[in-house]
């Protein structure tokens, strides 16, 4: 469901050990808060000469109000078109052709509400035409092709409900570049070929959620999920929404929000903490902080019921859904529904084993433990086989939910789980671009310490604390079930044949018009 860096996270330490007491986690990390409110955290490591850089800005499709869905993913893609500096040749001519695609989509908004089409076509195109004027002062992909030519890998970004990231790993020697354009993006974007890049987006999103049977079907599973909170909102946003955006939205939006309170920098490699630290704040020290978004009140109400849905198309690849709301990281309930996971989970886990190997109503089957900010998700998924009978799917899946109630989890089971999550954790801190995201989504949840205490918490889970765990969790009541089905195609009916027989002459019966007027109905 929702994106979640968990499994990641839990898949990282320092020691293996496969004994019930493991070693200790002791990873060195430098924060400091600088006074403009930007979290910066270093991790030194000489495994390599590089350094893995994260800039996180904890912005997202949380923080969106109703019309503005969208406008966070649509603003990573902007803040790869440059800056004042960064992406132009004539920064003068480049205020000046924006001026006027702004005031043609000011035209343009208002002639396509009223369903003036020939103005719309006219106005558009008028726009259009300064669009590919001002493409000719344009350094295509400079920012990109600063970090390409600087040695850089691992170049993205990426949004989700919480936050957006850009994400590139350096030679230890040019991280000063990455200092100095990210100071620079963080202050100076300036958001070029804005209705071009939402159309592309809006292409994104037909190709990857409209047109794609699962991409519907978890939007709308997700709606259900959450009534009021706004995780029931798509992080690519609503097509409406999409069409909406205006570049002065998305520009207000900017100048807010993508500043140093709301963003946690994180580097993991081959550095020196001092010197790394005094060149930060020769970059960032004396940008504005700007505004802290409005505190997060929203949240959802009590569910009244057991939720569920069917969709069926003919593209469907035949999937089950169970999703159960679970309190945010850093609830102790959480650990424990870590080990029902690594239970249910699996080749060797129960769900696998009954469905796919046992029963044969499936290809696959497992579940997932997603803590999450705010409020997170236990969820199971059966990827069943087209013939498989979806309520004996369903029945089975809650036959080994219950038994986690019930049952006590063996030690074997138990060793299993926990040995995984520390075998995970020492090859995770092997590769610094993971510990660079965990770090920053960590701080981002609250306290990047729980990533590194996470599988230390996970071998203090007694058995009896699992099967509490569940018996709170899994709850009918509380459950959102989704189905989706490959829609069969209609079978055509067969000519029918006449046959000749003896009719009865003095018993004839009229078929009533309702009746036959239902059949057409079927046809």
């Amino acid at each position: 469901m929702k994106f979640s860096f968990k499994n990641f996270a839990v898949c990282a330490a320092l020691a293996c050990c496969v004994s019930s007491a493991f070693a200790e986690v002791n990873l060195a990390v430098h924060k400091e808060v600088l006074p403009n409110g930007l979290t910066v955290l270093l991790h030194p490591n000489k495994q390599a000469p590089t350094v893995s850089c994260r800039l996180f800005y904890v912005t997202g499709s949380v923080h969106e109000v109703p019309g503005k869905s969208g406008l966070a993913h649509l603003l990573e893609h902007e803040l790869f078109k440059g800056t004042k500096k960064v992406g132009i040749t004539d920064s003068i001519a480049d205020v000046r052709f924006m001026e006027l695609q702004d005031s043609l989509q000011a035209l343009i908004r208002p002639a396509k509400n009223a369903g003036d089409t020939a103005t719309v076509r006219k106005l558009t195109a008028e726009h259009d035409s300064i669009v590919n004027e001002h493409r000719k002062i344009f350094v295509k992909d400079e920012l990109w092709g600063a970090y390409q030519a600087a040695g850089g890998t691992g170049l993205n970004a990426f949004t989700t409900d919480l936050m957006t990231a850009y994400i590139v790993t350096l030679p230890k020697n040019k991280i000063e570049l990455f200092m100095w354009l990210e100071a620079d993006r963080m202050q100076n974007a300036v958001l070029r070929e804005f209705y071009s890049e939402r159309d592309v987006v809006r292409e994104e999103r037909r190709m990857r959620y409209d047109d794609k049977p699962t991409g519907r079907y978890y939007e709308s599973l997700n709606s259900l999920i959450y009534e009021a909170f706004p995780y029931r909102v798509p992080t690519i946003g609503w097509p409406s929404d999409i069409a909406n955006l205006t570049r002065e939205m998305a520009d207000e939006h900017y100048r807010k929000y993508y500043k140093p309170r709301n963003a946690i920098l994180v580097l993991a490699g081959d550095l020196d903490t001092t010197s790394t630290m005094e060149m930060v704040k020769k970059y960032f020290a004396d940008i504005p902080a700007g505004e802290a978004f409005p505190p997060l009140t929203i949240r959802d109400p009590e569910q009244a019921g057991e939720k569920r849905l069917t969709v069926k198309r003919p593209d469907a690849p035949n999937l089950f859904t169970l999703v159960f709301k679970t309190p945010e990281v850093g609830d102790p309930i959480l650990y424990p529904l870590d080990i029902a996971e690594g239970v249910l989970n699996g080749r060797s886990g129960k769900l696998y084993k009954r469905l796919v190997e046992q029963e044969k109503l499936a290809v696959n089957a497992g579940a997932s433990n997603s803590p999450n900010k705010y409020v997170s998700e236990f969820s199971v998924t059966v990827n069943m086989r087209p013939d498989a009978d979806p309520a004996k799917v369903e029945a089975i899946v809650w036959e080994e939910l219950e038994k986690l109630k019930t049952e006590t989890v063996s030690e074997r089971e138990f060793q299993k789980v926990k040995n995984r999550a520390y075998a995970g954790l020492v090859r995770s801190l092997t590769d610094m671009e993971n510990v660079a995201t965990n770090l920053a989504w960590y701080e981002m949840f609250g306290d990047y310490r729980m990533y590194l205490t996470w599988a230390d918490e996970l071998n203090k889970v007694s058995a009896a604390s699992v099967q509490e765990a569940a018996q709170k969790t899994f709850v009918r009541d509380h459950s959102v079930a989704g189905l989706l089905l490959k829609e069969k195609p209609v079978a055509a009916k067969p000519a029918e044949t006449a046959v000749k027989t003896a009719e009865p002459t003095a018993v004839k019966t009229v078929e009533p018009a309702a009746k036959a007027a239902k059949k057409s109905d079927k046809k």
